[in-house]
């Protein structure tokens, strides 16, 4: 076989597991105003490795779409494409159910379909307390009633009400009520996963709507 005759290699399929980000990548870099070596450094990559994202030779993994959204300055539903509904930007007290399970109490405090999740949550003493969560996503909460004790790694906090917290989700952490009387908490979470991904805080048991 001449060598003009050989077949060339065929070029890497897409990564399955999540759609196909390229367009998204590329046009939100530029509309953020960033060249490709500015957005690969923010990002912690290789200019030649973004490139690869860019024209669907690569798909990202899960921590490097946080990443993109966050340099991009959007949500990680715009970098897959995804579009939702209007949907309505205020949330009324009446229109709040709560929502049980493992002992935790959820209220909906943002409306749903978003990038990130916001709940009114509150957690009884002895409720779980033992149970580390390591998950995507970033969490910010802030202490309305009680007092929770938060344990980041190998840190332990205790915080009253006013106080919050920030934090990388992949952190081992572990919540509890310090009071008999439970805490009460303002909670709001980055869904990493996409928009209607299910709540990595809380319960181990019981599904969430």
């Amino acid at each position: 076989m001449n060598a003009s005759d050989a077949v060339p290699p065929a070029a890497p399929a897409p990564d399955e597991g999540l759609p196909t980000v390229a367009p998204q990548l590329r046009s939100l870099r530029r509309r953020a105003g960033l060249t490709l070596e500015a957005a690969a450094r923010a990002a912690g990559l290789s200019p030649a490795h973004l490139s690869r994202l860019e024209t669907g030779h690569r798909q990202p993994s899960l921590p490097m779409l946080l990443a993109l959204a966050r340099i991009y300055g959007t949500t990680v539903s715009e970098l897959l494409g995804e579009t939702v509904a209007d949907r309505d930007a205020i949330v009324r007290a009446a229109d709040m159910e709560p929502t049980r399970a493992g002992g935790w109490t959820y209220v909906q405090a943002g409306a749903p379909g978003r990038g990130m999740q916001a709940l009114r949550v509150r957690v009884p003493y002895g409720s779980q307390g033992d149970i580390v969560r390591v998950h995507p996503g970033e969490e910010w909460l802030y202490v309305l009633k009680g007092r929770l004790r938060l344990r980041l790694g190998d840190t332990a906090h205790l915080l009253g009400p006013g106080d919050s917290a920030h934090f990388d989700s992949l952190t081992p952490h572990r919540l509890a009520a310090e009071d008999h009387d439970g805490v009460e908490l303002l909670f709001v979470h980055t869904l990493l996963q996409s928009p209607t991904a299910t709540l990595c805080l809380g319960p181990l048991t019981g599904e969430l709507p």
